[in-house]
């Protein structure tokens, strides 16, 4: 059975990361409907196991398929690096994740076959990125740094302190020391630091934001299955405040503080569900 093209978009992220995600779909496929889910109990999942991260997600998948999704993005790079695979062999639903498309873009950006990624640790350690970059040019080099400190700071707000900028700095110095004119932000937290991360990096070395690529694929998929939403549907139907829905794990009240930081509309509420149930 052919699924309904009127369907949301189901997104999930470890917390609230994943929101980029979410922002760069409103902007760049105005007409979808999205439900998000993110696990806010549990974050954060760059420092727990391949087989607790594909634990967690299977059932945040459970989830997301109760709200009839069309189709399902892993907004959260260290499940993309842990859970997609298995999940694409288990679920019946479209899926993709934000790490292809982001190596896929690095590649074609590098000038000099050297190529920096920051990640959160399980990311780096699961190679992905390295993998899927060399898969497509071997004579390329991956240099991978783990940045645990700038999600912590991103979600304090602190995106342009100077405490931030020397940490940051900190982290990609050794990168920058190894020559690289690509950087991929490779966490969902990093686009909210972009600026940062460019005065840091210089202006020899292209940013690759894994968020806006991954609305890209998105698109591309929908369009290609003829599951993408007609403009037209939410000009008559209904409003704005049923065409987003957002779900949490714990914390609600501090994901709507950060979302309405982030998110190019206000959400009025998100509902916090018992993950575990699923």
């Amino acid at each position: 059975m052919k699924a309904d093209r009127y369907a949301p978009i189901g997104v999930f992220d470890s917390g609230v990361g994943g929101l980029t995600v979410v922002r760069e779909i409103m902007r760049n496929l105005p007409a979808e409907r999205i439900v998000y889910f993110g696990d806010t109990a549990r974050v954060p999942y760059g420092n727990k196991s391949k087989e607790t991260v594909l634990r967690y997600s299977r059932q945040i998948v459970k989830f997301l398929k109760t709200q009839q999704v069309k189709a399902i993005v892993i907004a959260c790079n260290t499940a993309s690096a842990h859970a997609l695979d298995d999940l694409e062999l288990e679920t019946d639903v479209p899926i993709i994740g934000v790490v292809k498309p982001g190596a896929s873009v690095a590649v074609k950006a590098t000038r000099n076959k050297r190529i920096g990624v920051i990640a959160t640790e399980g990311t780096i350690k699961s190679n992905l990125y390295q993998k899927l970059i060399q898969q497509a040019d071997p004579k390329i080099q991956v240099f991978g740094k783990a940045c645990p400190l700038l999600v912590p700071l991103v979600e304090e707000g602190w995106t342009r302190d100077p405490i931030t900028y020397e940490v940051a700095a900190r982290y990609l110095d050794k990168l920058l020391q190894e020559d690289i004119d690509t950087l991929i932000m490779g966490c969902t937290h990093y686009p909210l630091l972009r600026s940062l991360l460019r005065e840091v990096a210089g202006e020899k070395v292209t940013l690759v934001n894994p968020a806006y690529e991954t609305s890209q694929a998105l698109k591309r998929l929908l369009l290609e299955l003829e599951l993408d939403n007609p403009d037209i549907y939410w000009e008559q139907t209904e409003p704005d405040d049923e065409k987003y829905r957002f779900y949490a794990s714990d914390a609600v009240e501090r994901f709507n503080a950060f979302a309405n930081s982030v998110l190019p509309y206000e959400i009025q509420s998100t509902k916090q569900i018992q993950i575990d149930d699923y």
